[in-house]
């Protein structure tokens, strides 16, 4: 059975420690999926919640219908349905004045871009705008791939988390290529935001980032306070805990899509060590590498956030 929690009713996530609520997508079974699809009201009232707030995962949003303002990192948007709209992690967002709110929202982890972890590049790129208009041509294409998206993962056919993988790939690779809006005249981002951009962009480079704060700091010529604080401030988690969890994501694709032994993983993550590697990995994850790599580690998720169950299937 593929059990998906996400965040539940009311204002609920942990407070980081500018008082944000941040939501996290919760996988309390070892081989369930990073991902999740449902409509606005599957959801229920945390998809199209009034309040600011963080995620710990992507989102994307497919708008068809409604009237209202949707705000990311202060800026708001006007719905024109149809739009596509993306949302990085450690990004904040509300909804404004919504009535009538009607699509489709996707949410999955950086661990479901096993396939294509160049994606997560083109997904910060496209958080940056955000907000996509769709033309009719685009609407169109966007319209059908996110109906064979949400039937793919109510269906669970053979080989579905591999199909949901492809036609993610194609709606963000597409997605990417439409064209960038009239830029608005904003105010220049703060120094701190564009230090903890410059970091989580590091820790997406395809040879990944340095194993320590320290030397990030060094590398964005900062002090580690300074990057503590940015990241901090930008996205409610610690430069540590992102550089951790950017080593594991590497490990958890080395595992599943290569040959590599476990001796060669910890060395292209980082760890001179095995022994050692074998302990960061379990205590990140709950499961040996051994174990997570046959599917059957007993995962351990944090579950202090108030939970729901995936959505449910339209009666």
């Amino acid at each position: 059975m593929r059990t998906t929690v996400l965040p539940g009713e009311g204002n609920s996530g942990e407070p980081t420690g500018d008082g944000m609520p941040t939501h996290r997508l919760e996988v309390p079974m070892p081989n369930a999926l990073p991902f999740a699809i449902g409509t606005f009201d599957a959801f229920g009232p945390m998809a199209r919640a009034p309040f600011p707030h963080r995620h710990t995962f992507h989102e994307i949003v497919h708008v068809t219908g409604g009237t209202g303002r949707h705000v990311v990192d202060l800026t708001g948007f006007t719905l024109r349905p149809p739009n596509l709209c993306f949302i990085a992690p450690g990004q904040v967002h509300h909804w404004e004045g919504v009535t009538g709110l009607e699509g489709h929202v996707v949410l999955f982890t950086d661990d479901f871009l096993l396939d294509h972890p160049a994606d997560r590049a083109l997904l910060r790129g496209l958080a940056r705008r955000s907000w996509l208009e769709l033309s009719d041509e685009a609407a169109e294409w966007t319209a059908r791939l996110v109906a064979e998206l949400d039937s793919e993962y109510r269906t669970g056919a053979a080989g579905f988390p591999g199909v949901l993988r492809a036609l993610l790939h194609v709606l963000v690779v597409r997605a990417a290529r439409q064209p960038a809006p009239q830029p608005a005249v904003l105010p220049p981002p703060s120094r701190p935001g564009s230090v903890a951009a410059e970091f989580v962009a590091l820790l997406g480079t395809p040879e990944g980032a340095p194993h320590s704060v320290r030397t990030c700091a060094e590398h964005l010529g900062v002090s580690v306070s300074y990057l503590s604080e940015a990241v901090k401030a930008s996205t409610g988690r610690t430069p540590g805990e992102l550089i951790r969890q950017a080593r594991v994501h590497e490990a958890k694709r080395l595992l599943l899509r290569t040959e590599l032994s476990v001796r060669q993983i910890a060395g292209r993550v980082g760890f001179g060590d095995p022994a050692y590697f074998c302990r960061f990995f379990r205590r990140e994850t709950g499961a040996s590498p051994g174990d997570f790599r046959r599917g059957t580690g007993d995962i351990h998720h944090d579950h202090r956030v108030q939970s729901i169950a995936r959505p449910r299937s339209p009666a």
